[in-house]
């Protein structure tokens, strides 16, 4: 007779530290991601624009997870000012009712910039949470649109959130949303127009030739709709070797790309490019190129 799983403890403690190593790129960074075993705990993405409720949704959702005994990893990543170079990292206090939940580790990143709200430390991150041995994990992202679909080359699935007010919007971003939509989630849909809002969305998802993508109501405050967005995520799709190949190639790529620009400080380029401005026949090409030149030199020496 097979023994009954066990549920593995995990050191949320150690969890936080190689977090911490992994996204200040502090030294024996490369080294703990090199030592990660390949790992394919789901990941649930959830986006959607400012305002959708999304905080709040995922925190119904942890709820329901957690009575189905599943221990949940939630990386949020919050928007970071372009001026002060400051995050809100306002996720972990609407979460605060599974804040010190044994089960439930809650941690924010900042966007640093990138224009989909996913840096590349985001998939790093997410890897670490992978190996740790969480059953399920969750990205609550920002934003809305083309650039979004960044989070389609890191989750397995994702979860689109809108809200009935959205209106016309969605026929300006539904090519992006069409992208990486596994599931739209209404929520909010007890406010007036709600039916309307959904039915022109479903309207354009038909139009979409072969589309098939779920519209699901919630009112996450009342924990109406939790119950079937959390059975999907306790039922994600399976993943095709293609479809995988896909993602880790869109996942390789996202990190190469973080490795070439690797040494470039923001702020340090803000401050050249003051002095720059000081000189007469300022090009800003020309600054780029002796920018890319120095940063190429440095990592030559």
């Amino acid at each position: 007779m097979a023994k009954p799983k066990l549920h593995n403890s995990i050191d949320f403690r150690k969890v936080a530290r190689d977090l911490t190593i992994v996204e200040n790129n502090l030294p024996g960074a490369v080294e703990l991601l090199k030592q990660l075993p390949y790992n394919t705990t789901p990941v649930t993405g959830i986006t959607g624009p400012p305002g959708a409720g999304k905080s709040t949704l995922v925190n119904a959702i942890i709820s329901a997870l957690l009575a189905e005994g599943k221990k949940v990893a939630i990386l949020a990543i919050d928007p970071t000012s372009p001026f002060n170079f400051g995050s809100l990292l306002g996720d972990r206090i609407r979460m605060a009712t599974h804040f010190n939940h044994p089960d439930v580790f809650i941690r924010s990143l900042a966007t640093r910039g990138s224009l989909g709200g996913l840096s590349a430390k985001t998939i790093e991150m997410a890897d670490v949470l992978r190996a740790a041995g969480f059953d399920h994990i969750i990205i609550e992202t920002v934003g809305v649109g083309q650039s979004e679909v960044e989070i389609a080359g890191l989750a397995d699935q994702t979860f689109v959130v809108l809200v009935p007010e959205a209106g016309d919007e969605i026929q300006n971003i539904k090519s992006g949303l069409m992208e990486i939509a596994d599931a739209f989630i209404i929520n909010k849909a007890d406010r007036d127009g709600a039916d309307g809002f959904i039915n022109n969305l479903k309207k354009i998802i038909h139009q979409k030739e072969g589309a098939q993508i779920p519209v699901l109501r919630a009112v996450a405050t009342n924990n109406e709709g939790i119950a079937e967005i959390a059975r999907m995520i306790l039922s994600p799709p399976k993943i095709t070797n293609s479809r995988r190949e896909l993602l880790l190639t869109q996942k390789a790529y996202n990190l190469i790309q973080q490795n070439r620009m690797a040494g470039v400080d923001k702020k340090k380029l803000q401050q050249l490019l003051a002095e720059a401005l000081k000189e007469e026949g300022f090009n800003l090409y020309v600054f780029i190129s002796d920018f890319e030149r120095s940063i190429s030199d440095s990592k030559d020496q």
